[in-house]
């Protein structure tokens, strides 16, 4: 192996270690926040319905405003210090957690949260910096295997230290986080040359709206974020109606419906890590978007199919698509080496935007058919408009792609002007 190479493969695997255990601290505390919150307001869970409402709003907000500003920050200073910097405030934010002794303190950690966890940005940036364009689809989707790692991974250890005593888990996760900045305080190199660096930072585009000038700059870009936000807000169906509508619909208990999750994080992660760059060396990285999305549409459709065979056999069908690195992998070919960053910043403020508005679509939904409307037999009705959503994405997709780009070839990177004509 060539020393590039094994530097290459040193700093994926950093950014791997990296997203890794961001997801596996944010899925610990999953299990034990409620219980914490609920203590504060003297076990009066429907209040603490509402706060935890509004520390999830007030979460995915962050991640809509800072995306672009630290995925801008790192073209102009470098990705290394952004990422060690962030590192270093989920530290923070997870020790203000643990000594937190109101509402108020643990809501100014899950701000710090919110916005340290913005730096997923400048790790994809890190990725597609020191991998070749025809490569990037399997390095994507080794990090994407991450995200799944990290939620199997992270409520099982914070189930387990929550139940000794629920700060517990945030010192854990202090404890992971501390030692992920160590890490990368004398192992994680730096990405972006000097001469590839933006010029100056400009703050009027370091913002979700301004952010908006490069995703325009470029037709096929623009649209492959259209794409990317409709995939975004389909997906939010998952995390917000999977367990309720298991116990609706089938009556299933906790531990059957964590079962359900575990086989379709466990068959992502597989799929994620071994299979993408595989697939998109066959296909090319508009087919397997195209099939990803496909699939998609199809098990999303299933799931509502209100069986809970056909629900299992759905279950294994949507761990299969790959539709995010395979967009993120076109959409990075379509800017320079000095935009990586503000491209994902930009795709980070995107995805928020869906984490904000998708929850109350996919719950409303299900409230009416699983309620008013249920002598319809529709409950499964969110599964359906998320099929339909999806089915959007594949529409789009096809009209903003192109034929060329089945075949996977290096675009040459730009310059100043900051994307390339494709």
């Amino acid at each position: 192996m060539q020393p590039a190479d094994q530097t290459r493969r040193g700093a994926t695997i950093f950014i791997f270690v990296t997203v890794l255990l961001d997801m596996v601290t944010f899925g610990m505390i999953g299990p034990v926040l409620p219980k914490l919150i609920a203590s504060f307001v003297g076990n009066n869970f429907g209040y603490a319905a509402e706060v935890i409402g509004v520390f999830g709003t007030a979460w995915a907000l962050m991640q809509f405003v800072f995306s672009p500003l630290l995925g801008m920050i790192s073209d102009r200073v470098g990705r290394r210090p952004v990422i060690l910097l962030s590192n270093a405030v989920t530290v923070l934010d997870y020790v203000i957690m643990a000594l937190a002794p109101n509402l108020w303190w643990l809501f100014a950690g899950r701000i710090l949260s919110g916005i340290a966890t913005a730096n997923m940005a400048t790790a994809s940036a890190y990725i597609a910096d020191v991998t070749p364009p025809e490569k990037r689809a399997a390095a994507f989707g080794i990090i994407g295997s991450a995200f799944g790692a990290g939620f199997i991974l992270g409520p099982a250890i914070g189930g387990i230290v929550g139940n000794i005593n629920p700060r517990f888990t945030f010192w854990a996760a202090a404890a992971f986080a501390l030692v992920n900045t160590l890490y990368g305080l004398f192992v994680l190199p730096e990405s972006l040359a000097p001469e590839h660096r933006s010029a100056r930072l400009e703050w009027k585009r370091a913002n979700p709206v301004g952010s908006l000038k490069l995703l325009r700059s470029h037709h096929e870009l623009w649209g492959l974020t259209w794409v990317n936000f409709l995939s975004y807000v389909a997906h939010e169906v998952f995390p917000n109606i999977w367990v309720i509508y298991c116990i609706a619909a089938f009556g299933w208990s906790t531990g059957s419906i964590g079962l359900t999750l575990t086989l379709v994080g466990v068959i992502t992660v597989i799929n994620q890590a071994t299979m993408v760059g595989r697939v998109v060396a066959r296909l090319g990285e508009r087919r397997t978007l195209l099939a990803s999305l496909v699939l998609a549409v199809a098990g999303v459709a299933l799931l509502g199919a209100n069986n809970g065979i056909v629900f299992l056999v759905a279950a294994i069908i949507i761990s299969l698509p790959m539709y995010q690195a395979s967009s993120q992998t076109l959409m990075t070919r379509r800017v320079g080496a000095a935009a990586q960053g503000e491209l994902q910043g930009a795709l980070g403020s995107v995805r928020g935007i869906s984490m904000l508005i998708g929850p109350s679509i996919f719950t409303l939904t299900f409230a009416q058919f699983a309620g008013p409307w249920r002598s319809l037999g529709l409950i499964g009705a969110p599964w359906f408009l998320a099929a339909a959503i999806y089915a959007g994405a594949l529409v789009l997709a096809v009209r903003v792609t192109s034929r060329a780009d089945d075949v996977v070839l290096p675009i040459p990177q730009a310059g100043p002007t900051q994307y390339v004509e494709g």
